[in-house]
């Protein structure tokens, strides 16, 4: 071999050896520090662990770039690679993880995975052949981006952890209309209903508070524990349940179909099925209608995720009248589809699409007016009696507005515009009125009044220590009991001041008002009893009852607690106390 062959091979080694790896080790080890280890540790933590996982990529970048001492050749096309491996990735991943926020999620996810990938490619590869290094640099790029298009996301959890599954991979929908085939409607009346006299008319119970009086249950479960009736399969969907006699209605996503579904409610089997042509689907949470069924004097009253609204014979699901909501009100639909659980007041029955409150004729379904536009929002319209005047209050983006039930005159509004809003509000002893502006961005405690001037409201106070996302809180004598974050907390009324931050749930509750528990249905699928009680947090109780992430609220008629997540729902009975 020749002198100056031997002398470029010693120079190429000698510039192997002088690569500058030990930036690129650090920062991709403090990028999944950032994003994934303090995030699982301190779940506050987690926005900022994604910004500086993010700038963390910016920083390999810049390291790879500008300071690695790597050949101009492989650092500079390194970077446009990766750049165009990202950019045609994100056109051909799946629509679960494309779409939406769900397309800002990819680049979060995809940076810290190609970071990784690419920098033990850099301290793997740095003694190999020029040819090999670069053939596996080009490979490690393809094989980081390309990855994502084999997987797709079945929704977020609460905690804003993205669910992958493999894309092909059949879902729980596509396993249950296969198994459903041969559900007939003769099947699903054979049975004789036997009256039991629950009762639970739609959302969060007969006052939308989630609060139960008159009921009193064992809460030594090693002892006495739920006993399971009956577990079925539905389709996906957040619509939790109203409940009238031995029947249990719901909603669900069956292929196309939006359906309004009726079940016996101590043996899970189908009554009647409803079938509207429709179909929604969002990133966050998939498939299916948002909002619940109301139940109202031998009738049943559904909106469906894109505007359907329905008035059904509650015995047999036969149609008495139906409106397209959104097409009367030229209302579009939301990133999150329309959420609202119908509300029945006196001769009318109002809906909320988006942050507009919309009222039928109860007997004809003829629109009976149009309220004022709050912009976006997902709560539900909630009737409330403020200084003796009967009102529907909706919570939505400029913060709370009240209407008057007969004519949707508008009584008064009350500006918070922050967040996304999606939960209920809530009356205090003395008439105060408490609401989150969600998203974790906190609570609001407002006074309302009527004086001769008209209606006047005034803030009392505003607090970030509790700051639920999407899951309602509940009243009890002179505290508020709800979520900061993914954990059940207790805040005091009077001044905002949280009494104790309790175990993560991420869930929603009900309470039991006549011994001040609380009944928690967990993210994951638990339901826990927990003490109502300011003083401090005490679990009496915890079991697993559905397995999948569950947001819908849990239903209590009698004795019987009914739950559901997008895959199954099961009915257990409760030993009195």
């Amino acid at each position: 071999m020749s002198r100056g062959r031997k002398q470029v091979l010693s120079g190429e080694a000698a510039q192997k050896k002088t690569l500058l790896l030990w930036p690129g080790v650090v920062a991709v080890l403090l990028q999944w520090l950032l994003m994934f280890v303090i995030p699982a540790i301190v779940p506050k933590a987690m926005a900022f662990g994604l910004i500086g996982g993010l700038l963390c990529g910016l920083m390999i970048i810049v390291w790879w770039a500008f300071f690695s001492r790597a050949p101009r050749f492989e650092r500079w096309g390194a970077v446009v690679l990766m750049i165009v491996a990202l950019v045609i990735t994100s056109r051909i991943i799946h629509e679960s993880i494309q779409t939406g926020n769900m397309g800002l999620m990819f680049t979060i996810y995809a940076t810290p995975v190609l970071s990784l990938a690419f920098v033990i490619w850099a301290v793997v590869s740095r003694r190999l052949s020029d040819g090999l290094r670069r053939a596996l640099m080009v490979a490690t790029i393809l094989v980081a981006c390309g990855a994502w298009t084999l997987v797709r996301s079945d929704g977020i959890t609460g905690y804003g952890i993205t669910d992958f599954v493999w894309r092909w991979a059949e879902t729980p929908e596509e396993r249950l209309l296969a198994q459903a085939e041969n559900e007939s409607t003769e099947h699903m009346s054979s049975l004789l209903s036997t009256e039991t006299g629950a009762n639970w008319p739609g959302f969060r119970g007969p006052y939308r508070d989630g609060i139960i009086h008159g009921l009193q249950i064992e809460t030594d479960w090693s002892a006495s524990p739920p006993v399971e009736l009956w577990r079925r399969p539905i389709g996906p969907g957040c619509s939790s349940f109203a409940i009238h006699g031995d029947l249990l209605y719901t909603q669900e996503q069956r292929g196309d179909d939006e359906v309004v579904s009726c079940y016996y409610l101590m043996t899970g089997e189908p009554v009647w099925k409803h079938r509207d042509a429709a179909r929604f689907w969002d990133s966050h949470v998939g498939a299916g209608p948002r909002a619940t069924p109301t139940f109202n004097d031998s009738c049943l009253f559904t909106l469906g995720a894109t505007g359907l609204l329905n008035m059904l014979d509650a015995d047999n699901g036969t149609v008495v009248w139906s409106r397209n909501a959104a097409s009367d009100t030229d209302a579009k639909v939301r990133e999150w589809g329309f959420t609202s659980s119908p509300l029945v007041v006196s001769d009318v029955v109002i809906v909320a699409l988006a942050g507009k409150m919309v009222a039928y004729n109860l007997a004809t379904g003829d629109l009976r007016w149009v309220g004022p536009d709050g912009g976006s929002g997902y709560s539900s319209p909630h009737l409330m009696t403020i200084d003796g005047v009967t009102q529907i209050l909706l919570v939505s983006a400029i913060g709370v507005t009240s209407v008057a039930p007969a004519d949707g005159t508008l009584l008064w509004e009350h500006s918070w515009q922050e967040g996304d809003k999606i939960m209920q509000p809530a009356i205090t002893a003395d008439g105060d009125i408490l609401f989150s502006a969600g998203m974790r961005k906190g609570m609001r405690r407002i006074g309302v009044a009527h004086g001769p001037d008209g209606w006047t409201t005034e803030e009392l106070w505003t607090s970030i220590r509790m700051r639920p996302n999407f899951n309602d809180f509940i009243i009890n004598k002179e505290h508020l009991y709800g979520f900061d974050g993914p954990n059940l907390a207790c805040m005091e009324i009077g001044n905002g001041k949280r009494k104790w931050r309790g175990d993560r749930y991420s869930g929603q509750l009900l309470l039991l008002a006549d011994q001040d528990l609380l009944l928690v249905l967990s993210e994951e699928g638990e339901v826990a009893l927990v003490e109502a009680t300011p003083d401090r947090f005490i679990e009496l109780a915890r079991f697993q009852a559905v397995e999948g992430k569950t947001w819908s609220h849990p239903a209590l008629a009698g004795d019987v607690l009914v739950i559901r997540n997008a895959r199954e729902m099961v009915a257990f009975r409760l030993s009195l106390d």
